[in-house]
């Protein structure tokens, strides 16, 4: 039956999406003006955070970009926030856009390499545990001297990597044994049901590990974090001296979060503990065989180049010879070049992965600016400034942390360092008590920030990631695997914060 004209646009809205989510969505856009006249700016803002946050959690049931986008054009419409202040907060974040456009796409061109080191250690290690601190390891010590949205662009390509494999083999092995083509996911599902879904919460475990591994070591020192940079410089803070002030606080939390990393493996709880089903490590023993079988010289040359550009990458980030987007504009650049690959269609697909998140993330701006303009953190920041300066730093920490739950933490460490500065100057507070705020906002923006995908950009860039659907990792679900790590590091850094500053 032919739809209507009225009935088509009601069936375009959304897409594919449930009916319930498309009447929630129009809901807030119908309720919010009237929020707005009612209850006054201020209200309203934090309620435009909350339906963010509704659109962030469910990420699996539509992207948030649009829904999210949409009640950011209100926002701006209804004159929550002005346009020009979007593109100031972009600006003011443009070395991370320019991070996920190239070198988002630059790992892209790098994912043989990863592929090829990453199932060497997945083959070579065969306990569970020690593979999961050694993710959480790594990823801390990476993220240290180069980027979380970095390294988890890495972790990505080589959960997305082991993913195909097993997909691809396994569809192959279906068709094999019942002679008809079954090779769509639906029936690969059911053919290998118990199999897909023990290494899709074996992949999960292991990410969730690596993701939080990057708040370990993005905390630690002045290129770990956007914000880190922004707060080193409000201190004068060299490398070294930013990574010592931190490290009372940061040593201890990372022990603690290595602890919890093998306490979760051992008892097996919050979705941890899934070993590699024994199938799924043959398949990836028969691909790795096959691989080395089939490769060419010309293979192997292609490897070596992808080597020596990954230390080269290394070396540019540790030593910041620029900012972080323009080396990976140079790393696809130097490995496009040295590979061959020099035709436009082969260098689109790079750009797939990160973009929308790039878009998604220019719309968080748009809260951003809300929360800005209508300076919905100045209450709590007034409120704590007020208090004893015996227990300043650990309320810093507190109010820092459950802030950047719910918004961002480049975002709330810029505000806050800048109203603390801003109070050094007035001669409000002491240079001591100033460094001692710094320590706390660094850290308390960075630790507890792990409880929800809002917080760190790196586990948003994860959820929203093609892989997430592909593993089953909701918002949901990340909330809860990240729980304990959220209770033990965010508890570990508070004591800390108390008995050192």
């Amino acid at each position: 039956m032919a739809q209507s004209m009225p009935q088509a646009f009601v069936a375009n809205f959304l897409g594919q999406a449930p009916t319930w989510y498309k009447q929630t969505i129009i809901a807030f856009l119908i309720l919010n003006p009237i929020l707005l006249m009612t209850l006054g700016p201020f209200v309203t803002g934090w309620i435009l955070i909350l339906e963010f946050i509704f659109t962030l959690a469910l990420a699996l049931k539509c992207y948030p970009l649009q829904p999210g986008g949409l009640l950011a054009i209100e926002a701006i419409a209804i004159g929550m926030a002005p346009a020009e202040a979007v593109y100031h907060e972009a600006l003011a974040n443009f070395e991370v856009i320019l991070l996920l456009i190239f070198m988002v796409a630059g790992i892209y061109f790098m994912k043989n390499l990863l592929l090829y080191v990453f199932t060497k250690i997945l083959l070579g290690v065969k306990s569970k545990k020690v593979l999961s601190l050694l993710f959480s390891l790594v990823a801390a010590v990476l993220s240290a001297f180069l980027d979380a949205l970095t390294v988890t662009a890495v972790l990505i390509s080589v959960g997305t990597g082991f993913y195909a494999v097993y997909h691809k083999v396994a569809s192959g092995k279906k068709l094999h044994h019942s002679g008809h083509d079954h090779s769509d996911d639906a029936s690969v599902i059911e053919y290998h049901r118990e199999d897909l879904e023990q290494f899709r919460a074996f992949l999960r475990s292991l990410l969730m590990h690596g993701a939080v591994g990057t708040a370990l070591g993005g905390v630690c020192t002045l290129v770990g974090e956007p914000q880190n940079l922004l707060i080193a410089e409000k201190a004068g803070w060299n490398f070294l001296e930013f990574f010592l002030r931190m490290a009372p606080i940061t040593m201890p939390v990372l022990v603690g979060g290595l602890i919890t990393c093998l306490l979760l493996e051992v008892t097996k709880t919050f979705s941890y503990g899934a070993e590699l089903p024994q199938t799924v490590r043959e398949v990836l023993e028969e691909f790795e065989a096959e691989q080395e079988k089939k490769r060419t010289p010309r293979d192997s040359a292609s490897l070596v180049v992808q080597g020596i550009v990954a230390l080269f990458l290394v070396v540019a980030l540790a030593t910041h010879v620029a900012a972080v987007g323009i080396i990976g504009l140079a790393i696809i650049v130097l490995l496009t070049a040295f590979n061959g690959i020099i035709e436009e269609h082969q260098l689109g697909h790079a750009f797939e992965e990160a973009l929308p998140f790039t878009a998604l993330l220019v719309v968080f701006f748009a809260i951003v600016a809300v929360i800005h303009e209508q300076h919905l953190f100045s209450p709590i920041i007034t409120e704590v400034l007020a208090m004893d300066p015996s227990i300043k730093p650990t309320m810093f920490y507190l109010a820092n942390g459950v802030l950047s739950m719910i918004s961002d933490n480049v975002f709330v460490a810029t505000v806050y360092i800048n109203e603390v500065r801003a109070a050094l100057d007035a001669g409000t507070i002491t240079r001591a008590e100033f460094d001692q705020l710094a320590i706390a906002i660094n850290t308390g923006t960075n630790i507890p920030s792990v409880a929800t995908p809002n917080g760190q950009a790196a586990f948003l860039f994860l959820l929203t990631s093609a892989l997430a659907p592909l593993i089953r990792l909701s918002y949901g679900r990340m909330v809860i695997m990240a729980l304990p790590y959220t209770i033990i590091m965010g508890s570990v850094g508070m004591v800390a914060v108390y008995l050192t500053l």
